[in-house]
């Protein structure tokens, strides 16, 4: 087998919160896959870095007292820490603020300005007097300027879904320092997208990208691409621009480009020459593992910049789903924003690992993390049948035979079909199908406790415990156990690690499944893992909770600032009437002449540029002659549902609402939900039995 060069990334977390489960998510299928080629016997480095750029970071470090380097190098200390307690095996682990990153962001920047690649244009934005500095949409609220709402960030309205400028709010202020901030002009630096869109078109379409990502992004460049903004001003904690003083790299121009550096760092470190990985006509293989709402900067200017700059492209970008939490968006409030140390307190590593594997395919679906059955499948498969047949089988060797497998193994053709079956589990975990190397895993594990309890060692053992054929029987179950635990090791390298010691081996390889152990002497057996047990989960979300809770009170406003708190005697009422109390009273004519129907969510979408906005297609039914009636709505509901999650589910729709031409499109309509927004948004749904188009009163 031909030896693959072969580098692979996935993305890079930012500085500026801890890991989460979300993070573990796309840790956990890069490092599977990594592992895996390396048992192949591949030469696979894996490497990523924390993305450590941006105002957020400098803003952070501005209120703990410290600097921007001081915050993101004890952050990353943290991040390698939590990686490592999940048995991550990064062989670089680097900052995007780095000399290395540094180096290439300005390469790549200087050879797209020599490339006439660079627009510069002014801009007006919000500017904050009192900070000093410009103001992202995020760092914005107001009123809404449709529907008076208060209390809506700068782009989008969580209430009606309205888009909108910053400058179009209400009463603006600035959520750093409460100042009313000014408009400014300020001269700005603009990557020229467009000029690429006939390479995208044949990138996009080369077999880099899974087939539903190739066709998103089909939709976006036909739809027409717009110049990126790749400029901050003045104070920003990042790279300045060279040749452009107070100018700095907007954080996601230098973010992919932490591969680069990541991997530079790696090359000083051990040998390896940079230019055999990154410049074209390279025969090495590169690869990122990326989550789905990040493929535009992957798969549209990461691409594009590289092409024009001197470097190779990507031979394939991986993209993944999010992750739920039983059912539900992961949600700081609802306890289900898990964070990876906390769940170490209370769970094993590997469980999770095991569980995502089991879940995880190719495709870009979501996966929901159902504790319920992350119980069931980690308890059925791990300790039920894997270190079962280990369990089963190493006492009579030890005792009955001093640790000494059998010469002769007790059933072939069981053994050649578990060996057999090496070339197709090693598939699936090329395809990352690795859901599928589970299953037929299992399968193998199945037919080997099968065995064991058709034989009953345990039986003949009591009659004579130096029975040959107990001896051959239960080397035959270790041998099947040393299989298993082969094609398991990418997934649980911890525990292939102790059973490595215990059947007294070196490292297990791939190629070792076309051998067997004969005549061989095994260490006494040892537990391998332990149940997982309900009440550990309920501790992981209960010290989830609290947390949260804790967060929410060191960044919660003053009392008189906070409008959803009344105060009577000397009791502060915390409700939700307290928050927005009952409107002023209506008559029914009033309230019917509000359409309201049932709707089927028949597609749902991501919207380009909105942050909190999905794009819904609702079904309404026939109409009187019989024609299917299908309506467009933009909601901000973005940020408590994802759209796989919506797709044929029913909902309430205003339908006589007069429709409004929005920058994504016209939106007709507004879905019906309740909550105070943000990942507390629920949507409203009615009983199973309504049908589309049903009135509602």
């Amino acid at each position: 087998m031909t030896q693959r060069q072969i580098l692979v990334t996935s993305a890079l977390p930012y500085a500026n919160g801890p890991i989460h489960l979300g993070h573990m998510l796309e840790a956990v299928q890069t490092d599977i896959w990594v592992r895996f080629q390396k048992m192949r016997g591949h030469d696979c480095v894996y490497v990523c870095a924390d993305d450590a750029h941006g105002t957020a970071i400098m803003l952070r470090a501005e209120n703990e007292g410290i600097t921007s380097e001081q915050l993101i190098d004890r952050v990353r200390a943290e991040h390698m820490a939590s990686y490592a307690g999940f048995h991550i095996g990064f062989d670089n682990y680097h900052s995007t603020h780095s000399p290395e990153n540094r180096h290439y962001s300005e390469t790549i920047y200087k050879a797209l300005r020599a490339n006439n690649r660079i627009a510069t244009r002014s801009i007006k934005q919000l500017f904050d007097p009192e900070k000093g500095l410009f103001l992202a949409d995020r760092f914005v609220k107001g009123s809404c300027p449709k529907c008076k709402a208060e209390d809506q960030y700068g782009d989008n309205c969580e209430v009606c879904g309205a888009t909108y400028s910053p400058a179009e709010l209400i009463n603006p202020r600035s959520t750093l320092s409460g100042a009313t901030p000014v408009e400014k002009e300020s001269e700005h630096y603009f990557f020229k997208l467009p000029e690429f869109t006939d390479f995208l078109k044949q990138w996009t379409r080369s077999g880099s990208l899974q087939p539903q990502v190739a066709n998103k992004l089909a939709e976006w460049v036909e739809g027409g691409l717009q110049e990126w903004d790749i400029s901050r001003d003045a104070p920003y904690f990042g790279f300045e621009i060279p040749d452009a003083p107070g100018k700095y790299f907007y954080v996601w121009l230098d973010a992919p480009i932490g591969y680069m550096a990541s991997f530079q760092a790696l090359c000083d470190r051990t040998g390896r020459q940079f230019d055999d990985y990154w410049k074209p006509g390279s025969q090495a293989e590169l690869y990122h593992f990326i989550g789905k709402d990040i493929i535009n900067f992957h798969a549209l200017f990461w691409p594009s910049m590289l092409s024009d700059s001197g470097y190779r492209t990507p031979t394939a970008v991986f993209a993944h789903g999010f992750m739920t939490v039983n059912g539900k968006k992961m949600s700081k409030s609802r306890g289900t924003f898990i964070n990876a140390d906390t769940y170490l307190q209370h769970l094993d590593a590997e469980f999770l690992r095991y569980f995502l594997a089991s879940r995880l395919g190719g495709g870009v679906d979501d996966l929901d993390l159902s504790f319920d059955d992350f119980l069931a499948k980690v308890n059925a498969d791990v300790v039920g049948k894997l270190v079962n047949i280990a369990s089963r089988c190493a006492g009579f060797i030890s005792k009955g035979f001093e640790g000494r497998l059998a010469e002769e193994l007790a059933n072939p053709e069981l053994l050649a079909q578990a060996q057999q079956a090496a070339e197709s589990i090693a598939t699936a975990y090329e395809e990352r199908e690795y859901h599928r190397a589970i299953r037929q895993i299992m399968a193998l594990a199945d037919q080997a406790n099968s065995y064991i309890a058709e034989q009953q060692p345990w039986v003949l053992a009591k009659q004579n415990p130096q029975d040959p054929q107990v001896q051959a029987i239960c080397s035959t179950g270790i041998n099947l156990f040393r299989l298993l635990m082969i094609y398991l090791k990418p997934v649980l390298p911890a525990m292939a690690e102790k059973v490595e010691a215990f059947l007294q081996v070196q490292p297990l390889q791939w190629r070792d499944a076309a051998s067997l152990l004969t005549d061989h002497v095994i260490d006494s057996f040892k537990p391998l893992a332990r149940r997982a047990e309900a009440a550990q989960v309920e501790a992981l979300l209960a010290s989830t909770r609290e947390e949260a809770e804790q967060t929410r009170k060191l960044t919660a406003a003053p009392v008189d600032q906070v409008a959803a708190s009344t105060v009577t005697g000397e009791q502060t009422v915390d409700s939700q009437l307290a928050k927005e109390p009952i409107a002023e009273e209506i008559t029914f004519d009033d309230f019917i002449k509000v359409d309201l129907r049932v709707a089927r969510i028949i597609k749902a979408d991501y919207v380009e540029g909105a942050d909190k906005l999905l794009q819904l297609t609702l079904d309404l039914g026939p109409d009187a002659n019989g024609e299917g009636v299908v309506r467009n709505v933009f909601s901000g509901i973005r940020s408590a549902y994802t759209p796989e999650a919506l797709e044929g589910r029913l909902t309430v729709l205003a339908a006589n609402l007069k429709p409004r031409k929005m920058k994504f499109g016209l939106s007709e309509g507004m879905v019906l939900a309740a909550g105070p927004g943000g990942e507390d948004i629920f949507l409203l749904s009615p009983d199973s039995g309504a049908q589309p188009g049903m009135r509602i009163v």
